[in-house]
């Protein structure tokens, strides 16, 4: 069994003894501990927004979740099941106190997980995620008494509003999209997203649209994360069906990959690449992705005559740089697009609208506009950490090695070359150093890898 508490939130498999994995104990002493950080605050609102995924253990963790809250004194809008953005956008709609999703992501179907959202409907900061983690701890919560009990209301017009809301921005045009007739494929990998991804197609004047594992029974049909390797079932229909673009979605549809005419990997880095370029056509501003996200990003954000900027690894400090830089559009490699515009979260529903658009209004075919993109790869290594290993001094041997190239050191050690790069961090989860590098070509990014491992 599994139980990993860190800031961005609680996850653990489902099954065994307290504190060895998610069991509904561990699920209440974290609910009680977030309660207690809203409370603190003295916000105006005692609402708290919960929305969960379609996992099998969903309805037992909202079960334990609202009850907790209502224990603490919290009002509950429970928005049943709805997507990570869509329970974010549900946060600043009921000008809530905060939010709790229930969803381990790309996890496997043993994991579920709390996601702990503030007033914003944003991540809670590192601060607030040790604060929540002392106070789970020490157990230093208390429940309202019998006349100071929260109230429960059930709101299942989240997923409408959060179609709407995409459908309302400015660089989302319905009309083009109709017109371009374009046949979609999809896979939501049997949770949320097949809820929701079929009404936005439609809603975008998408008329031909073939589901894939689009029923939300929690019982995934394949690997849940949206890599390659995962989506084959999908690769194939796009070559037999004659689709023009594949989307397939994580089971919270934070995450967005698109799969070419052809059969091929749009790639997830380029998610945010091909997005950010037409965003960037309409919209002059700066851009952000975490540090080992592609460098077609910087090259397309410099031929709009913006900045580039990247930041550590985490939704979290995606948001902060973006917010501190004014980018008009960002996000992570994974396929995650942040867009102020709409709101500071990565949102599925809101990558296919901007994407289906710029589509629309290329004229290309989906491998066409993949190919005006630079064409880089990427390779991912690891290097296993002993008891006796000293982290720190070996990050500074490697900047001290590179010195003669630009590094940055905002999270591990990263060192830009003139056409790749090698990024070095180490996990928060396992004893490990992860080493990602990208190159112009797939053997010159393994090739960079190995050559650095070996030195």
């Amino acid at each position: 069994m599994s139980l990993i508490k860190s800031i961005s939130g609680i996850r653990g498999t489902i099954g065994g003894k307290a504190g060895e994995g998610l069991s509904p104990l561990d699920i209440l002493k974290f609910t009680a501990a977030y309660a207690t950080l809203v409370q603190s605050k003295n916000n105006p609102s005692k609402t708290i927004v919960v929305g969960r995924d379609a996992r099998i253990s969903g309805e037992m963790v909202r079960q334990v979740v609202v009850g907790t809250l209502l224990g603490m004194g919290l009002d509950v809008v429970d928005i049943g099941l709805a997507t990570t953005p869509t329970t974010e956008l549900a946060v600043t709609m009921e000008n809530a106190a905060g939010g709790i999703i229930l969803t381990a992501s790309h996890n496997p179907k043993q994991w579920n997980a709390l996601k702990l959202l503030n007033e914003k409907g944003e991540f809670l900061s590192a601060e607030e995620g040790n604060e929540i983690l002392r106070i789970a701890e020490k157990e230093s919560f208390v429940f309202a008494g019998i006349d100071s009990l929260g109230k429960l209301k059930t709101d299942n017009s989240y997923t409408k509003k959060h179609i709407d809301h995409v459908l309302a921005l400015k660089l989302v045009d319905v009309n083009a999209i109709r017109e371009a007739n374009f046949t979609i494929a999809i896979d939501t990998v049997n949770s949320v997203g097949g809820i929701v991804i079929p009404e936005l197609l439609r809603a975008l004047g998408v008329r031909q649209i073939i589901e894939l594992n689009t029923e939300p029974t929690g019982i995934f049909a394949h690997n849940p994360e949206p890599l390659p390797q995962h989506l084959t079932e999908i690769a194939e229909v796009m070559k037999t069906k004659k689709a023009d673009a594949g989307f397939v979605v994580d089971p919270d549809v934070d995450r967005l990959a698109i799969v070419t005419e052809t059969g091929d990997m749009f790639g997830e880095e380029y998610t945010l690449v091909s997005v950010a370029d037409y965003v960037l056509s309409h919209t002059p501003g700066n851009t952000v992705s975490n540090m080992s996200s592609t460098r077609a990003l910087r090259d397309v954000t410099e031929k709009y005559g913006q900045t580039y900027t990247a930041s550590a690894v985490g939704e979290v400090n995606v948001v902060e740089k973006m917010k501190e830089t004014h980018a008009v559009i960002g996000g992570e490699g994974n396929g995650g697009v942040i867009y102020p515009e709409s709101h500071y979260g990565r949102d599925a529903l809101v990558g296919i609208g901007l994407f289906l658009t710029h589509l629309a209004k290329s004229g290309k075919k989906t491998s066409e506009l993949r190919a005006a993109y630079p064409a880089y790869f990427m390779a991912k290594q690891r290097l296993d950490l002993t008891p006796d290993t000293n982290v720190d001094a070996l990050l500074d041997s490697i900047q001290k090695k590179y010195a003669a190239y630009p590094v940055n050191t905002v999270d591990g050690v990263k060192v830009d070359f003139p056409d790749r790069w090698v990024h070095f961090r180490k996990s928060n989860t396992e004893p490990i150093i992860r080493i990602y590098t990208e190159a112009p070509t797939q053997k010159e990014a393994e090739d960079l890898a190995d050559s650095v491992l070996i030195s």
